[in-house]
């Protein structure tokens, strides 16, 4: 297994010389910064971007007790956001997570937590899921884990590749999760027959452990 990459949880910023840079880039496509309209759309963008990168320390793992399971647990639907790193422009949809537990359990805040991490910064829909994963697995003595991964990319819709609604499909999985008969389908659907499913709405998490 790959380490998961190594994330700083804080990036210093230069917001001075951003805001210069960027009404740079609005006098070369032909606009005026100087513009009442456009006087603080540098300020504006760059404050917008400094916000997307940030990120937040990881939380630390805390392990719970609960009943004895070997069947899979799963964490549905947890909303992120991110910015595509090859055009700035946000990607946005749901993430599903789901563990075979080991000797313990974890808080079904936790792998929300993991998922808005590695959502901020410059990403690809394909490495977040990978880090995820790879995260994951390092650090819930699990028997295997499982991320799938569901978004819409606005760098497709804006551009007019593809329909609005248009959305990419990820997934990565580890240890004996490979082995289930379908593991896609077992975390990435909300009815999966033997997973004990967690719904993962921001206010369900906030309070969970």
């Amino acid at each position: 297994m790959t380490p998961p990459e190594a994330v700083p949880d804080a990036v210093p910023f230069d917001l001075p010389s951003g805001e210069r840079a960027v009404a740079e880039l609005l006098r070369a496509l032909g606009q005026d910064p100087a513009e009442e309209r456009l006087r603080r759309t540098p300020e504006r963008f760059v404050q917008m971007l400094a916000n997307a990168i940030q990120r937040d320390p990881l939380p630390p793992v805390s392990f719970i007790d609960g009943p004895a399971s070997r069947d899979l647990v799963v964490v549905h639907g947890i909303p992120f956001r991110s910015l595509c790193e090859h055009h700035l422009l946000p990607f946005r949809g749901v993430a599903h997570v789901g563990y075979l537990p080991g000797e313990h359990l974890v808080g079904v805040s936790l792998p929300v937590r993991v998922v808005e991490h590695f959502a901020r910064g410059l990403q690809l829909q394909e490495r977040l899921t990978e880090q995820v994963a790879d995260w994951l697995d390092a650090n819930l003595q699990a028997r295997g884990v499982g991320v799938v991964i569901e978004a819409e990319h606005q760098c497709m819709s804006f551009r007019g590749i593809g329909d609005a609604g248009t959305t990419l499909l990820t997934s990565a999985f580890r240890g004996e999760v490979t082995s289930l008969p379908s593991p896609f389908e077992s975390i990435g659907t909300a009815d999966a027959a033997s997973a004990s499913t967690a719904d993962s709405s921001p206010a369900d998490a906030s309070g969970a452990e």
